[in-house]
C-alpha cells in the first residue's frame, strides 16, 4: 500500500548544537532529529570498514566469532514479530558471505558493550550520556525473583547496548522502543531508511508495506508517516513512543543504546501502568480462585515489559537518593576555589531529575497502584559498594553534559545526620515523595540554593509528553 508521506525528520550538525539546545527542542519536545559530526575517531569507523568501504565482517568474525548472538529472519514472521535464531557469530557471517537467497538474516540486540567492555568501539555523544537505564544496569539487575532473591535471566536484561549487523534487504517490523524509551541508533557505515509515525496503537501493524486492513487497524491509511535515510556516520535520535520500521538499503553494522531520564520517565510509568492493566484484565477470571492473583499480575508483568511495580520503584528510589547524594557532594564542595556548586544548569539538572521522579510517585500514590513494594534502607544503601559506583558513574555523566572537568563524587557520612531525622527507610511512592522533600529542605537550608532547588522541584513542572 501507498504510504502518505508527510515530511522529512530535520538534519542537523551536531558540533554546532549545545546539550542545552538539544535537550530543550529534542528531549522536552520528544522530537526526532537526525545528527552528523559526532563520530569522529571511532574505533568503530575503523575496524568495522574495509578498505573497500564494505563491512569488514573477517574483523568480526576473527575477533567476536564465537558471541552467540540472536538473528532474526527477516522473510518469516512469528506472532508480531520476526521468527529469531541463536548462532555464533562467525556463523552468521557465513550465512551472509554465503548470499544465501532462501532468507535475510539480521543480528539484533548483540549485547557488545557488556561482553567486550575492553573493546572502546565509540563514544557515547554527549547528547545521550543522561542514560539512567544503563548505567543503573551496570550495577543492579532490573528484576529480582522475589521467591528465590535471585535475578532472572530471563525477564532481566544484561543491559540495552546493542550491535546490529545485516545485509541488504534487512529489516525490522514497525514497533515503539522498549519501556517506550528514547533511543540512539548510529551508523559507522551504509545507509538505513527510518519511517516514524507518532501514534498510540494497542494493535501493531507487522509491516506498514502490507495491504492494511482498516477494520482491524481503523484510520491507520489516514496516517501521516516521517521519513528519514540515515547515512554513513549520522545517528538519529528516536524520541520515547514513536513508532518506526526500519530498512537497511545497503549492507550495514549499527549501534544503539535503548535509554531514559527524568525528561521521558513518565512514558515509561505511563507504559507499565497500561501493560499492567492489560494483564490483570487477561488473567481476571481466576481472580476468585488464585491465592495471590497480585503477585501473579506483577510476575506477568515482569516477563512481559522487562520490570513490575516493585522493580520501577526500586529503580527510582535508587535514583533518587544518588542524585541527592550528587547535590549533597556539590553544597560540601561548595566552600572551594574548585567548586562547581555556582554552574545553576547542574543544580538545576539534579533538581529537575528529583521532581521528575517526585511526580511518577505522586502519580502512583494517586493511581493506588497495588503490589509489594520494595524496602530501601537508606543507611545500607549509602554504605552498598554498587550503590557508591552508581553515585560515580551518575557524577561522570554530569560531567561529561556539562563539561566540568573537577568532580569526583564520594558519598558523604554528612548524609547520615541529615537523614537521621527522616528515617532510614523508603518503603512506598509516599515515602518517597517525603523523602525528597525533606533532602531538598535541608540541602536549600544549608547551601543557600533556596531559590534554584525549591523552584524546580515545585513550580517548573517536568516536561509534558507530546
Amino acid at each position: 500500500m501507498s504510504l502518505k508521506i508527510g515530511g522529512q525528520i530535520e538534519k542537523v550538525n551536531g558540533r554546532q548544537l549545545s546539550y542545552s539546545e538539544f535537550a530543550e527542542k529534542y528531549l522536552a519536545q520528544n522530537k526526532p532529529v537526525l545528527l552528523t559530526g559526532l563520530m569522529d575517531d571511532w574505533t568503530a569507523s575503523r575496524h568495522w570498514v574495509s578498505a573497500n568501504g564494505q563491512p569488514n565482517l573477517l574483523f568480526f568474525s576473527t575477533h567476536f566469532g564465537k558471541s552467540k548472538v540472536q538473528v532474526a529472519d527477516c522473510d518469516t514472521r512469528e506472532f508480531t514479530d520476526q521468527k529469531r535464531i541463536e548462532m555464533s557469530v562467525s556463523e552468521f557471517i557465513n550465512h551472509w558471505l554465503q548470499g544465501s537467497k532462501e532468507s535475510v538474516l539480521y543480528l539484533k540486540d548483540w549485547h557488545f558493550v557488556k561482553e567486550y567492555p575492553e573493546y572502546q568501539a565509540y563514544i557515547t555523544p554527549r547528547f545521550f550520556t543522561d542514560d539512567w537505564l544503563n548505567i543503573y544496569l551496570d550495577n543492579y539487575g532490573m528484576h529480582v525473583d522475589p521467591d528465590t532473591d535471585q535475578v532472572n535471566n530471563d525477564i532481566c536484561c544484561s543491559d540495552y547496548r546493542f550491535v546490529y549487523m545485516g545485509a541488504k534487504g534487512s529489516w525490522t517490523p514497525l514497533h515503539a522502543d522498549v519501556f517506550r524509551s528514547y533511543s540512539w541508533p548510529l551508523l559507522p557505515l551504509f545507509l538505513t531508511a527510518v519511517l516514524f509515525h507518532l501514534r498510540n496503537m494497542k494493535n501493531i501493524v507487522y509491516d506498514i508495506f502490507d495491504d492494511i486492513s482498516e477494520t482491524k487497524f481503523p484510520g491507520f491509511k489516514k496516517a501521516i508517516w516521517l521519513e528519514c535515510t540515515q547515512d554513513q556516520n549520522e545517528i538519529i535520535f528516536v524520541p520515547s513512543g514513536w513508532y518506526h520500521q526500519v530498512h537497511n538499503l545497503e549492507d550495514t553494522i549499527s549501534t544503539n543504546h535503548n535509554w531514559f531520564n527524568g525528561y521521558n520517565l513518565s512514558w515509561v510509568w505511563d507504559l507499565l501502568l497500561r501493560d499492567y492493566k492489560e494483564a490483570k484484565e487477561y488473567i481476571e477470571d481466576i481472580k476468585d480462585i488464585c491465592d495471590d492473583f497480585e503477585g501473579l499480575c506483577q510476575r506477568n508483568l515482569a516477563a512481559n515489559t522487562g520490570m513490575n511495580f516493585n522493580d520501577f520503584f526500586i529503580f527510582i528510589s535508587r535514583l533518587s537518593l544518588a542524585n541527592v547524594v550528587e547535590l549533597y557532594y556539590l553544597c560540601d564542595e561548595s566552600s572551594s576555589e574548585s567548586s562547581i556548586w555556582h554552574c545553576s544548569a547542574i543544580v538545576k539538572h539534579f533538581a529537575l531529575n528529583l521532581a521528575s521522579i517526585r511526580k511518577i510517585a505522586l502519580k502512583m500514590k494517586s493511581e493506588a497502584v497495588q503490589g509489594n513494594f520494595g524496602i530501601i534502607n537508606l543507611w545500607e544503601t549509602l554504605n552498598d559498594p554498587k550503590f557508591i559506583k552508581l553515585c560515580a558513574g551518575l557524577g561522570r555523566i554530569y560531567s561529561v553534559v556539562h563539561e566540568e572537568e573537577n568532580w569526583s563524587c564520594t558519598v558523604k557520612k554528612a548524609l547520615m545526620a541529615d537523614f537521621e531525622k527522616y528515617g532510614s527507610q523508603v518503603c512506598s511512592p509516599e515515602d518517597l515523595v517525603t523523602f525528597i522533600d525533606h533532602a531538598v529542605s535541608e540541602l536549600s537550608s544549608n547551601c543557600n540554593e533556596e531559590s534554584t532547588l525549591l523552584s524546580v522541584l515545585y513550580e517548573i513542572q517536568p516536561h509534558q509528553q507530546k
